[in-house]
C-alpha cells in the first residue's frame, strides 16, 4: 500500500521534469548569432576555411602553372633534340639509299663473289673475302643503326607527349578544383553579407562570432589591419559620400576577411547601425583609439583585451558603403571628430602599408 502511494506522488514529479526538458531548446534549436554555435558563427567559420581552402588551391595552381612553364621550356629543348635525331635518322636513310644504289649498279655481291672465284692466289682470294665482309657488315650497321634511332625517336616522342598530357590534366583538375573552392567562397560571401545588412537594419549586433585564432608569430608590437589589401580611399580625400573630407584609410578586401587588431588593446565600442555599419573601436596605450568599420561580423565583445594580430571581425559592406572594403580609421578621442591620419600613425610604429 505504501508502495503504491509512492508511484502516485512520483508520477507527477516525473511528468514535471519531462515538461521541463522538452522546454528547452536544444542545440540546434539556438538562436543565431549568439555567439554559442549559432549559424551566423558556422557561417563565418566556414568563410574564413574557404578563404584559406581556396589560397591553398591558388598555390597549387599557380605551382602548377610554374611548371607547366618549365615543362614547355623543357619540351621546346627536347623538340630540339628530336629535330636532331629526324636529321641523323634522315641521314642515315640517306646513307642506306647510297649503299641500295650502289648494290643495284654492281648487281649487289656478284663482282666480289666473281672476284672470289677467278682469285690467282691466296692473297687476291682473301683481299676478295674481306671486302665482301667489310660490305655486308656496312650495310648491316648502317640498318640497325637506323633501327635503333628510329626506336629511341619513337620513345622520346612518346615519352614528352605523355608527360605534357599528364601536366596538362593536372593543370586542369587543379583550376577545376580552384573555382569550385571560389564559387562556395562566393555563395558564403553573399550570405554572410545578408546577415550582417539585416543585423544593421535591426539595428541590434548579433553577438561575437568566435573563430579559430591562427598561430601568428607576430614579433612586433603594431600590425596592418588586415593581411592582403589594396589601398584605396586615403585619408582626407575627398568625396561625395562625405560631409568633409575622408577620416580613415580604407582597405580594398572581399566580405569575410579575417580583420586583425593593429595592436594590443581594450575594447571599447561594438556596435551595428548607421553610417560604419558594423564597427569596432579599440583603445590602445598612449590614449590612442582605432576603428574597424563595415564590417560583416564581429570576433569580440565590448570590454575584451586583445593582442597585436588577433582577428577582431570579418570585413563587410555595411553601413555607408559602396563595396566591400575595411575603413580604418586611428583617432584621439573613441568618438568621431578626433581622427589623425592613420598611415602615418602606423608608420611612426613600424608599419608600412
Amino acid at each position: 500500500m505504501r508502495s503504491y502511494r509512492r508511484l502516485r506522488l512520483l508520477i507527477p514529479v516525473l511528468l514535471c521534469a519531462l515538461a521541463v526538458l522538452a522546454a528547452r531548446p536544444t542545440a540546434a534549436e539556438k538562436e543565431p548569432g549568439t555567439g554559442t554555435g549559432g549559424d551566423s558563427e558556422g557561417l563565418s567559420a566556414e568563410v574564413v576555411r574557404l578563404y584559406e581552402e581556396a589560397a591553398v588551391a591558388t598555390q597549387q595552381y599557380e605551382a602548377g602553372r610554374k611548371e607547366a612553364d618549365e615543362q614547355r621550356a623543357r619540351a621546346q629543348r627536347a623538340e630540339e633534340l628530336l629535330d636532331a635525331q629526324r636529321r641523323h635518322i634522315a641521314a642515315l636513310h640517306e646513307d642506306l639509299g647510297r649503299i641500295a644504289r650502289a648494290q643495284y649498279r654492281t648487281s649487289g655481291g656478284l663482282p666480289v663473289a666473281a672476284q672470289m672465284i677467278l682469285a690467282d692466289s691466296p692473297d687476291d682470294l682473301m683481299r676478295g673475302q674481306h671486302a665482301f665482309s667489310q660490305a655486308d657488315l656496312a650495310v648491316n650497321n648502317a640498318i640497325s643503326k637506323n633501327r635503333r634511332a628510329e626506336a629511341r625517336l619513337a620513345a622520346d616522342e612518346a615519352k614528352a607527349a605523355a608527360q605534357w598530357q599528364a601536366l596538362e590534366t593536372r593543370n586542369t583538375q587543379l583550376a577545376a578544383l580552384k573555382a569550385g573552392i571560389e564559387q562556395k567562397l562566393e555563395a558564403a560571401r553573399s550570405q554572410l553579407q545578408g546577415q550582417a545588412d539585416a543585423a544593421v537594419a535591426a539595428g541590434s549586433c548579433r553577438g561575437a562570432v568566435r573563430l579559430d585564432q591562427p598561430e601568428t608569430g607576430f614579433t612586433s608590437a603594431w600590425v596592418a589591419p588586415v593581411e592582403t589589401y589594396e589601398l584605396s580611399a586615403s585619408y582626407g580625400s575627398g568625396g561625395a559620400r562625405w560631409s568633409s573630407r575622408h577620416t580613415g584609410q580604407d582597405f580594398a578586401v572581399p566580405v569575410g576577411t579575417p580583420v586583425r587588431a593593429v595592436g594590443a588593446g581594450r575594447v571599447v565600442k561594438v556596435s551595428c547601425g548607421g553610417a560604419f555599419g558594423i564597427e569596432i573601436v579599440l583603445r590602445h596605450a598612449g590614449g590612442y583609439y582605432t576603428q574597424y568599420a563595415h564590417l560583416a561580423s564581429v570576433a569580440v565583445e565590448q570590454g575584451e583585451h586583445v593582442s597585436p594580430g588577433q582577428w577582431i571581425g570579418q570585413s563587410g559592406s555595411t553601413g555607408n558603403s559602396t563595396g566591400p572594403h575595411l575603413h580604418f580609421e586611428t583617432r584621439v578621442t573613441p568618438e568621431m571628430g578626433s581622427a589623425v591620419n592613420p598611415v602615418s600613425w602606423l608608420a611612426a610604429r613600424g608599419v608600412s602599408l
